[in-house]
């Protein structure tokens, strides 16, 4: 649990240093926090004030549906009321600092696993590394009941490889990447280019959700960005599923599928990579927003910002692009 806090108080952190003010948090995930905090309390003898106090000025914040510091009321989001990301953060870094409840949380995980693929076409060889995904201990292992593992979906024959970061909710439901609302509009990005989600290949660096504290007998709410660990160990099965398929290019969907694959540390902002080309594995890969970002940000300036790291991945895979598709988006 240790890990997860500290994992979502570093990108709450992250999100902060890129000028986000707040983030939407469903009434049931503040009820979470809550018990965690009552939990944590009554471990340590009430000796949490800081955490609480945070904590509850995150809570404060959401029931006022206040910004912090502008003052100005955010914009409601299906009904999720805005914390200050400053508040946020300041509670679950609190929290990061207590005690453990459990080791679970903070076990190491072993050195990557080694994959070696049988001979084969390509079918096979993709069905034996589903196999052994499925029979990874480590990965079972951070699966919640009746959720499973995902690998990556599409062509086997695919030209364009997009590779994103982790599996949500939706995805460790279906065992398929992207199915989710980033996945709905991921299929739209992909048609836009004149081509069906089938004609591609679409996979994360993560085999499984990274997991997030949860309150007994619910399920879990919100995502956070795998550890670096993480990544590292489940790394050997993209490479593997890279193997297989040999694309031509990969599109890297957001900052940390990009810092999966150059390396924690290789950039500061995802502003002075994307739109570059950059190798990996011996692919030339195209860093563009994942497309959670258009969600955030549904202005036809960021939508543009990603086209036009699409339209260079059309030109370098020769696909043709049209006059309509070279004005998408575009102020008019």
């Amino acid at each position: 649990m240790r890990a997860a806090l500290t994992a979502l108080s570093d990108e709450l952190k992250r999100l902060r240093a890129g000028g986000v003010k707040t983030v939407s948090v469903s009434d049931q995930a503040l009820a979470g926090l809550r018990k965690i905090v009552a939990a944590r309390a009554g471990q340590s003898g009430g000796n949490v004030a800081t955490t609480s106090t945070a904590s509850g000025t995150a809570m404060t914040d959401a029931r006022k549906g206040v910004l912090a510091p502008g003052g100005a009321a955010p914009s409601p989001v299906e009904g999720r009321a805005g914390i200050s990301v400053s508040a946020a953060a300041a509670a679950t870094s609190g929290l990061a600092s207590q005690p453990a409840a459990t080791t679970a949380g903070a076990t190491k995980l072993p050195p990557p696993p080694v994959v070696s693929l049988p001979p084969g076409d390509k079918q096979t060889r993709w069905d034996a590394l589903l196999a052994m995904i499925r029979s990874d201990s480590v990965c079972v292992q951070h699966l919640r009941p009746g959720k499973k593992v995902v690998l990556g979906v599409g062509s086997l024959d695919a030209k364009i490889f997009f590779c994103g970061e982790a599996p949500g909710a939706e995805e460790e439901i279906q065992g398929e990447p992207f199915v989710g609302p980033a996945g709905q509009l991921l299929t739209k990005m992909i048609q836009g280019m004149g081509l069906k989600r089938s004609d591609v290949y679409i996979g994360n660096i993560m085999n499984w959700r990274p997991d997030l504290p949860t309150v007994p007998g619910q399920a879990q709410m919100g995502n956070r960005p795998p550890t670096e660990e993480e990544i590292t160990y489940c790394l050997p099965y993209l490479r593997a599923q890279l193997e297989i398929v040999n694309p031509d290019l990969i599109v890297a969907l957001g900052s940390t599928a990009a810092q999966g694959l150059f390396g924690y540390g290789s950039f500061k902002t995802l502003g002075e990579i994307r739109g570059n080309w950059k190798p990996f594995a011996e692919k030339p890969v195209m860093v563009t927003y994942h497309p959670s970002y258009i969600l955030r940000n549904p202005t036809n300036r960021s939508k543009r910002a990603i086209w036009e790291d699409l339209l260079k991945v059309m030109q370098r895979a020769a696909l043709p692009i049209s006059d309509k598709q070279k004005s998408f988006f575009l102020d008019k």
